[in-house]
């Protein structure tokens, strides 16, 4: 238990600072890329595989790690280039997302470095990967692309976006209609999930792709409307974009007089105890791991419960 909240203390060091760490990599040429370290949990020499019948074409097939059984996708092959040459050394990057363990299959890895957030940006227009980048950034001197690990795995098992019916209560959704939220997710697949389970609601959508264009869309209502809190039901934003992440609007929210009542809502493909320790740092008012569309649709009725209730 005193490794794990020391694990948990070092990472959350991070959180408010705009920080990040990459785990760069390559998979088979001179090309660098890059995922968050916050999503890795190990980083081995490539095992021995067991094919899957009827798999992806970019599942490379499965292996046994720790206890359970891990799919390992060919990350070259997802992302449209050619598959590892298996033939020359491999490693395997063991990673969780919205509480799924799945390994990527990489040529080199290179080393963890830390950043700011700031120094990350978005792929710039005609990038020939830029259906699966994120964002790319710059060391020393050289290009890194920063892979869409979520567009990834909803290309090779797609999100059910659907909301069971029995979610909904029909007397909210008369209330829903009209109401305003602001969607922060620099994901494409991030900001469709959410805005599916919006528009089924009746709510009006906002949308920014990362925490500094959210902030100015912010100040900016605050110069023209009377009051932000009143205006939006919640502020949803993921936790990882370029320029600015989403703890440290955050943070910025909560500094500014203006906005600080504001109620927002993690949500992230990052989960464990890690982002517990996140949200209670930087003052988010809830956390959801991400492709959840009922317990999105649950905690916004809740929201709108509690808002009549006041």
């Amino acid at each position: 238990m005193a490794s794990m909240l020391d694990a948990v203390d070092q990472r959350t060091q991070l959180v408010g600072e705009n920080r990040l760490e990459l785990l760069m990599f390559r998979l088979g040429g001179m090309q660098m890329f890059a995922i968050n370290v916050f999503k890795v949990q190990e980083v081995v020499q490539l095992p021995k595989l067991n094919l899957m019948p009827h798999r992806h074409p970019s599942v490379a097939g499965v292996t046994h790690f720790r206890g359970r059984t891990v799919p390992v996708i060919d990350l070259s092959e997802s992302i449209g280039m050619r598959p590892i040459d298996r033939s020359q050394p491999c490693n395997l990057i063991v990673t969780e997302y919205n509480n799924t363990v799945q390994g990527f299959m990489v040529g080199e890895v290179d080393r963890i470095i830390n950043m700011n957030w700031n120094e990350i940006l978005p792929p710039p227009d005609g990038t020939g990967r830029q259906h699966y980048l994120t964002a790319i950034t710059r060391i020393n001197d050289r290009l890194v692309e920063i892979i869409d690990v979520e567009k990834v795995l909803a290309v090779i098992s797609p999100y059910d976006t659907s909301i069971s019916p029995d979610i909904i209560d029909d007397d909210l959704m008369e209330v829903a209609k009209g109401l305003e939220v602001l969607v922060v997710d620099d994901s494409s697949v991030g900001l469709a999930q959410c805005r599916s389970t919006l528009d089924y609601m009746g709510i009006t959508v906002h949308e920014a792709t990362d925490g500094k264009r959210a902030l100015e869309k912010l100040k900016n209502w605050a110069e023209t409307e009377k009051s932000v809190p009143e205006k939006l039901l919640m502020v949803i934003t993921d936790a990882e974009m370029p320029e600015m992440d989403g703890y440290r609007l955050t943070r910025e929210i909560r500094e500014d007089s203006r906005l600080k009542d504001l109620y927002i809502v993690l949500h992230t493909s990052l989960s464990g105890s890690f982002n517990k320790a996140m949200v209670q740092k930087v003052g988010c008012d809830d956390f959801l791991s991400k492709f959840q569309p009922d317990k999105l649709a649950t905690l916004i009725q809740d929201r709108i419960r509690s808002v009549m209730s006041d």
